[in-house]
């Protein structure tokens, strides 16, 4: 039932720095897992990224490399992102899954995130 909107891709040199937004509407985000995916030209559809918003802990995934960091304020939900890379080329979606019939133990797989954003176009070119 929660709608998302992307937004704040761009083109940016190596080296630089984006940051990318993600507006939630039609629910609040207080007991979401919401991730950042991302799906470069040709490769598979990839997790990078994702906040609980039940308790705010955050996850990364190795491929950002610790140069990426998630935060949650209300219903908006960022993705900063720094010392870009050629290969982060890609469009950028985020996802949320209600955490309402999850535990502390048992979170949705990145298969289970059903609410989706159009996707944001970030290049990395000099």
């Amino acid at each position: 039932q929660v709608q998302l909107v992307e937004s704040g891709g761009s083109v940016v040199q190596p080296g630089g720095s984006l940051r990318l937004s993600c507006a939630a509407s039609g629910s609040t985000l207080d007991n979401y897992a919401v991730a950042w995916f991302r799906q470069a030209p040709g490769k598979e559809r990839e997790e990078i990224s994702r906040i609980n918003t039940r308790d705010g802990s955050t996850y990364y995934y190795d491929s950002v490399g610790g140069r990426f960091s998630i935060s949650r304020d209300r219903n908006m939900v960022y993705l900063q992102m720094r010392s870009l890379r050629p290969e982060d080329t890609a469009v950028y979606y985020c996802a949320a899954e209600s955490l309402k019939y999850y535990s502390d133990t048992y979170s949705p797989d990145s298969t289970d995130f059903t609410s989706w954003g159009q996707g944001t176009q970030v290049t990395v070119s000099s």
